[in-house]
């Protein structure tokens, strides 16, 4: 691609500090870290569905506009005397040397299994080097509780995975899914709402890790299944709209035959 001056981080910055200025744009201005949250979350997720698209121009795009929240916030907090895009930059650059010592030091890594469970020792030294805590830091201190569950329960499971407490296999994984059904199903029976609502957390969380031995991510497989739902329920309400009827009108057994009809023709 070809370079220009103009395309570089520096005019994005300008621009930036320019719709923050006195005679800037109202909208910008006003903005905050906290009212700004919304914005990165949904951008984030476009860029995941350009990828999911596999749309290299979306993805440029999208990813843009990520750029753009990054540069936001850093000028927000650079107007708070707190620091810069380049602390930002220079921040990452340092932090990728230290953790990657396997490429920019002498320390060996034979495959990406080393590599992550050094990556998370490194970490731990850093925050307890850095932090006010007293004690070891535990290696899941800084799983943001802000994260969508089931990405959350993933990456609990990958660090606690990585420090070796992990079932030995994925039967054991299954097994455990079993035993969390078993469980419901008791709580269920005894109409106990806050042990249900518990077991359901525990059969989820053990589904993920299935997922998770699998090399399946939940988060995609989940929306994956929404979204066959969504189409085979619109078929049902396709065909009921051509017979001049209304779901209402529909009983359960006409609705599956419906939703059968959907499933073969997906075949």
């Amino acid at each position: 691609m070809e370079t220009d001056e103009r395309r570089d981080l520096s005019h994005l910055v300008e621009i930036m500090r320019t719709l923050r200025a006195e005679n800037g744009c109202p909208w910008d201005r006003k903005q905050t870290h906290r009212s700004l949250r919304t914005y990165l979350i949904e951008e984030a997720y476009e860029v995941i569905q350009a990828i999911d698209d596999e749309d290299d121009d979306e993805l440029c795009e999208e990813l843009g506009d990520v750029l753009l929240q990054v540069v936001f916030h850093s000028e927000i907090a650079h107007e708070r005397g707190k620091f810069h895009i380049a602390d930002v930059i220079e921040g990452i650059v340092k932090k990728m040397i230290r953790r990657h010592p396997h490429v920019f030091s002498d320390v060996e890594a034979k495959d990406s299994e080393t590599v992550l469970r050094n990556w998370e020792r490194i970490k731990q030294k850093e925050h307890a080097e850095g932090g006010d805590e007293e004690g070891q830091v535990s290696i899941l201190h800084n799983v943001a509780g802000t994260m969508p569950a089931l990405m959350r329960a993933v990456k609990v499971q990958a660090k606690a995975s990585r420090v070796g407490f992990d079932w030995p296999d994925v039967e054991g994984a299954l097994s455990k899914v079993s035993e969390e059904l078993s469980e419901l199903e008791e709580a269920r029976k005894a109409k106990e709402v806050d042990a249900v609502e518990e077991e359901v957390g525990d059969t989820l969380f053990a589904l993920v890790n299935v997922a998770r031995f699998l090399k399946v991510d939940p988060e995609i497989a989940l929306g994956k299944a929404v979204d066959k739902f969504i189409a085979r329920f619109r078929y049902i309400e396709n065909e009921v709209e051509r017979s001049n009827r209304h779901l209402e009108d529909m009983t359960l057994e006409e609705m599956d035959m419906l939703w059968d009809e959907s499933k073969e023709r997906e075949g």
